[in-house]
């Protein structure tokens, strides 16, 4: 049983009797699973800080087949996200980024994309990215890798050009509106067309232009409800998030 060498990022973990705790890890190479840091949790632990939610780490650890949960061996901090996260808003941000990963991805799915993916959201944040955008940008590439993405050039019933606002069917189909039936939610021009720049934009790019906040969040909502229709359930983070959104200043 020789131990197994990947890059990671924990993406929760929970104490686990005295001393242990329990961790919820994106492999780069082995994609998500759960394992076990024994002692994680008592004084002068060999894994310091390196399961922070978020932690970017060079990890170790041992896998048997009739076991579900992996034991976590050794842990090496390539980046930490704590400074971020001291920003409440930011922490709930990144826990919805980890809350969303485990609901779409399966166990030992390899999903390398969605490694980058949080990375890329999670260095935007350190850097200082508005929350909206980079929370937009992870949700709608989330959308995206996951297949559930529509054509968002086009109507799909009659295959006109979607040059104005679009209507948007709760399995995430788009129409023009002479094809659009009561209920389906509108998606305005400008939503569609910052969808668009997303999808061949890198995020730094995005971060330095100055994007109405109104049309980031209507893309941000939009692929967060695509993500809880396909998951089948609400988001608990996300509901943190709009309840912080509420708060007066």
């Amino acid at each position: 049983m020789p131990a197994r060498e990947s890059e990671a990022l924990i993406l929760r973990s929970f104490p686990l009797g005295e001393g242990d705790r329990l961790v919820s890890f994106l492999s780069r190479s082995e994609g998500r699973l759960r394992g076990v840091a024994t002692g994680a949790r008592k004084p002068k632990s060999r894994f310091g800080s390196t399961l922070e939610p978020f932690s970017y780490v060079r990890m170790w650890y041992y896998e048997r087949e009739t076991r579900e949960l992996v034991r976590i061996n050794q842990c090496e901090l390539i980046e930490s996200f704590l400074d971020a996260q001291r920003d409440y808003a930011a922490g709930v941000t990144l826990a919805l980024m980890s809350e969303t990963t485990e609901a779409v991805l399966g166990e030992h799915e390899v999903a390398e994309p969605t490694f980058r993916l949080l990375l890329v959201a999670a260095r935007a944040i350190k850097a200082g990215a508005k929350l909206p955008l980079a929370l937009a940008y992870f949700a709608f590439w989330t959308v995206r890798l996951g297949g559930w993405m529509p054509a968002l050039d086009q109507c799909s019933r009659c295959g006109v050009s979607l040059t104005g606002r679009a209507y948007m069917s709760r399995s995430g189909v788009l129409f023009c509106p002479n094809c659009t039936h009561p209920g389906q939610r509108v998606i305005s021009k400008e939503a569609l067309q910052l969808a668009r720049r997303m999808s061949g934009e890198k995020l730094e790019a995005l971060m330095k232009v100055d994007l109405p906040a109104g049309v980031v969040d209507e893309v941000k909502d939009h692929m967060l409800n695509q993500v809880e229709e396909h998951i089948e359930k609400k988001l608990q983070t996300r509901k943190m998030l709009a309840d912080l959104s509420e708060e007066p200043r």
